[in-house]
């Protein structure tokens, strides 16, 4: 069983940034492919980002592209989601997921991951 704990989120100002983070259990955090993903009130979730295994690909919803970067230290099992220029379309809950196998691709879809954090609230005011 892996867990997922992220952190980070908060109230912040349109142009703003924030760097989330998402500590995960596990003796092998380094094989993982994760993800971030968001859903704000009333609308389906959707993708943000992803990183291989390894970290060697990684992927990105054209809506965060050139703003949102995702990253990963294995040495502390954590993975991060820095956001840039934070727009008020930004503010959702990110939730961290977990594909605990080896896996080459920066995976955007969701059904593919195998485990969820909790969540935590992004919130951009115009």
């Amino acid at each position: 069983q892996v867990q997922l704990v992220e952190s980070g989120g908060g109230l912040v100002q349109a142009g703003d940034s924030l760097r989330l983070s998402c500590a995960a259990s596990g003796r092998t955090f380094s094989t993982y492919a994760m993800g971030w993903f968001r859903q704000a009130p009333g609308k389906e979730r959707e993708f943000v980002s992803a990183m291989s295994s390894r970290g060697g690909n990684t992927f990105y919803a054209d809506s965060v592209k050139g703003r949102f970067t995702i990253s990963r230290d294995n040495a502390k099992n954590t993975v991060y989601l820095q956001m840039n220029s934070l727009k008020p379309e930004d503010t959702a809950v990110y939730y961290c997921a977990a594909k605990a196998r080896l896996s080459y691709s920066a995976d955007n879809n969701a059904q593919n991951y195998d485990y969820w954090g909790q969540g935590t609230q992004v919130t951009v005011s115009s």
